[in-house]
């Protein structure tokens, strides 16, 4: 991050002065309690006046302004008995509105030079410019009103159209309308739903005919709607309905509670509703044995498909080759001078057998949980075939995906697709598709921006010791959207969603998944069992999915740019939260991302370890941690979880604060994520109960190599740090929150990245004279 960027604040100059005169005030003692290891006491300022402006919560995207400039001149001079008014002439007020076009928010120099030129004081260009942006949000409010009062008005309407339904109802008992006052409130909203059902129903009726050419029956007023429901029709959108089990002797090696899936919400929208028709299954077959002859071929064919870069070492598919092999499949491509393909292949040898990495990607629930910070969420729609009920060879599901990277500065990429499996008994291996279905099926609006996803998967070779070769192939066209300019080269290289950072999350999570499962590992600390072991992962593996979903722009979240600068990488969002598993209110999320001159593991190591992360004053108030529990999640000494103690002098045996943190690292990028958790919760996952109730609200870093070719080798050049905290601003959901919490996060924010770099650079300065001093100390003879 630049220094224009840390010291860098979206409020005015005025605005930060004031800020800094409040934490400057002794009787204001706001940095010294921060403590970032207890998120639940806020580290935000109290609300200061009733009268400040108040950023709606929720989108995270409203504007942010700050009192006007009346308020603020009857803060700052004494109340007079007669108060002079200053009416501008014609010219400075043209003057004037000529800037506040070009730039609503003029700086200091700005004001100053103005107000030389037009003959005022900058007091009063200063005010002035305030009351112009306050009368701006005054028409936005009034526009936003108009809008309100339109929706009120369809309300209304609605309202009515609910009342004449109720007029209409029918008793059941004598066939004739029936009196409101003789039901009771439950059975009326039974009959207003009975009512929407049948006018459902007869829409499906609709569309079947039109596919079928046959009229089906509606449905009248007496009708049993599970007698004329045909077959086809009965199709449910859960995964229940249509569960994929193997054999119980294959089932027995696969985990059944496979980390458990938090805080996705059940009412989530999933894009697009319409299944695969009975008439339409056919061609889904055809499609799914295509796909499935096309990845099989850029699997085992090399040159000329697949050339190898010599700088890199790294395959790349060649266009024309592809599209002379398959015809069909290049045939499919639509407007494809404004879009980019992305093709990438990679081989990695991984601790899981095929059988139980086909049931996980079979699962939606289990693919989300083997690939946490890829896949952000997924829902199986429809099981379009099945050939032996009870196996997974030759199925096919319909299936929705959100894609994300761990950065709101990149948005995820959604698509509908196929999944087909295939079982090769001879060859020993299993073979999973994945392949669009724009190409028979319309009914799927396409993403912003555009992703589809052409045939895509992975073939799986079994290995002695429960082992498995995995080849994964990843191909898809996309359109390039809003991407901040610190990400644009990971994304573009295809590393950010590309086959190599697939394979380095599936390693990492097989083996965290054989330590979940393992009773043999002696563990460090106070870990009384495994059962308390295999607790305190799940708990852990919860913190994870949780921060992985709250730092990117999965679900439409929507973050608030704090500067129009392109340098400036903070965003911000709010969210309302009232489930079970984090702490209840308005939370505010602020996230940077920063470019480090430094190695990726350098990065990595300096920010796990609690020793060098309790140098950062900003997040440990000078105290420091002791670990007092340690548990390995794979062969790297960077994959643990870790139990952590706050060394504070207050401290008790009544008055003790624990940090949950685990850190885990693969070829693609780093994680450290920690929590703050009660030592009652922690005692209760000690005792083996179920710990999906726990309220945790992580914070953490992500840590990404960024490398640059050269013609003989290939550098880390760097590596991208993203640093995302999270607050408990408020214990009432619907909160508002006021300018001076977003200027304390930003400016808490800011603060970490400059410790961390000059902690680095300090450590880097230091290694670089020991060396040299060696180099330079003479030899002594014996």
């Amino acid at each position: 991050m630049s220094s224009s960027t840390v010291r860098g604040n979206p409020m005015s100059s005025d605005n930060s002065s004031q800020y800094n005169s409040t934490i400057q005030n002794p009787n204001f003692n706001f940095m010294a309690n921060i403590s970032p290891f207890n998120m639940f006491s806020p580290i935000l300022p109290k609300e200061e006046k009733a009268k400040e402006d108040l950023l709606e919560s929720g989108s995270g995207s409203e504007h942010i302004e700050g009192a006007s400039g009346n308020e603020q001149e009857a803060e700052q001079q004494p109340p007079a008995k007669t108060k002079r008014y200053h009416r501008h002439t014609a010219r400075q007020i043209q003057e004037m509105e000529s800037l506040f076009k070009e730039c609503p928010h003029p700086d200091d120099k700005q004001r100053l030079k103005l107000s030389q030129d037009l003959g005022l004081k900058p007091r009063q260009v200063k005010f002035w410019f305030q009351n112009r942006r306050t009368q701006m949000k005054a028409q936005q409010d009034r526009q936003e009103n108009v809008v309100l009062r339109a929706e009120n008005e369809s309300l209304k309407t609605e309202n009515y159209r609910l009342q004449a339904t109720l007029r209409n109802i029918v008793c059941p008992n004598c066939g004739g309308p029936a009196v409101l006052g003789e039901m009771g409130y439950d059975e009326q909203q039974l009959r207003i739903e009975n009512a929407r059902l049948k006018e459902e129903f007869e829409r499906v009726c609709c569309m079947v005919s039109q596919y079928n050419g046959r009229t089906m029956q509606a449905m009248g007023p007496n009708s049993d709607m599970m007698q004329q429901q045909p077959h086809s029709l009965e199709l449910d959108m859960g995964v229940g309905v249509y569960p994929r089990k193997l054999d119980e002797h294959h089932m027995s090696n696969c985990p059944s509670d496979m980390m458990p899936l938090p805080f996705m919400p059940e009412t989530s929208h999933f894009a697009g509703n319409t299944l695969i028709l009975e008439e339409e299954k056919s061609l889904a077959m055809e499609l799914a044995m295509s796909s499935m002859n096309e990845l099989l071929k850029m699997w085992q064919t090399d040159e000329p498909l697949w050339v190898q870069e010599a700088d890199t070492g790294k395959y790349v598919l060649n266009l024309e080759e592809y599209a002379r092999m398959f015809s069909w499949s290049a045939n499919l491509k639509q407007n494809s001078h404004q879009l980019r393909t992305e093709a990438t292949r990679d081989t990695a040898v991984v601790i899981m057998n095929s059988i139980t990495l086909v049931d996980a990607f079979l699962d939606a629930n289990k693919w989300m949980e083997l690939f946490p910070s890829i896949v952000s969420r997924a829902k199986t729609l429809q099981v379009v075939h099945s050939e032996v009920p009870g196996h997974a060879t030759g199925s096919i599901h319909l299936m929705y995906a959100e894609l994300q990277v761990l950065s709101p500065l990149v948005p995820t990429r959604e698509a509908h697709f196929l999944r087909y499996c295939q079982h090769n008994a001879e060859e020993g291996t299993w073979a999973i598709v994945d392949f669009p279905i724009d190409g028979f099926h319309n009914d799927y609006s396409s993403s912003f921006p555009f992703y589809k996803r052409r045939p895509s998967g992975c073939i799986i070779q079994d290995m002695p010791n429960g082992y498995s070769t995995v080849t994964w192939v990843e191909h898809a066209e996309v359109e390039d959207g809003p991407i901040n300019a610190v990400f644009s080269s990971l994304v573009s290289s295809g590393m950010a969603f590309g086959a190599q950072r697939w394979l380095a999350v599936l390693q990492r999570q097989c083996e965290r998944l054989a330590s979940l499962m393992a009773r043999n590992i002696p563990d460090l600390g106070v870990i009384p069992s495994p059962e308390a072991r295999k607790s305190v992962m799940n708990l852990s593996q919860r913190m994870i999915r949780t921060f992985c979903l709250n730092i990117s722009t999965c679900y439409g979240q929507s973050w608030t740019a704090l500067s129009e600068s392109a340098e400036d990488t903070v965003r911000i969002t709010t969210r309302r939260v009232t489930d079970p598993g984090q702490p209840n209110g308005l939370i505010l999320s602020a996230v940077s991302t920063t470019w480090m001159p430094f190695q990726h593991k350098q990065v990595f190591d300096f920010l796990r370890d609690e020793r060098s992360r309790a140098q950062l004053d900003v997040l440990s108030n000078g105290n420091s941690l002791n670990e007092v529990a340690h548990i390995a999640n794979g062969s790297n000494p960077g994959n643990c979880i870790s139990l952590l103690r706050i060394n504070v002098a207050s401290n008790s045996s009544q008055n003790v604060e624990l940090v949950l943190q685990e850190s885990c690292t693969d070829d693609s990028g780093s994680l450290v994520v920690y929590a703050t958790v009660d030592v009652d919760a922690i005692q209760m996952v000690m005792n083996g109960e179920d710990p999906s109730c726990i309220p945790v609200l992580p914070m953490g870093f992500v840590v990404v190599p960024i490398t640059n070719s050269s013609n003989d080798s290939t550098k880390e050049s760097g590596c991208l740090l993203t640093v995302c905290l999270q607050v408990l601003a408020s214990t009432m959901p619907n909160a508002k929150l006021n300018l001076s919490s977003v200027t304390a996060i930003n400016h808490h924010l800011c603060n970490v990245v400059q410790q961390i770099t000059a902690l680095l650079n300090n450590t880097n300065a230091a290694a670089a004279f020991t060396t040299d001093a060696d180099a330079h100390t003479p030899a002594v003879a014996d």
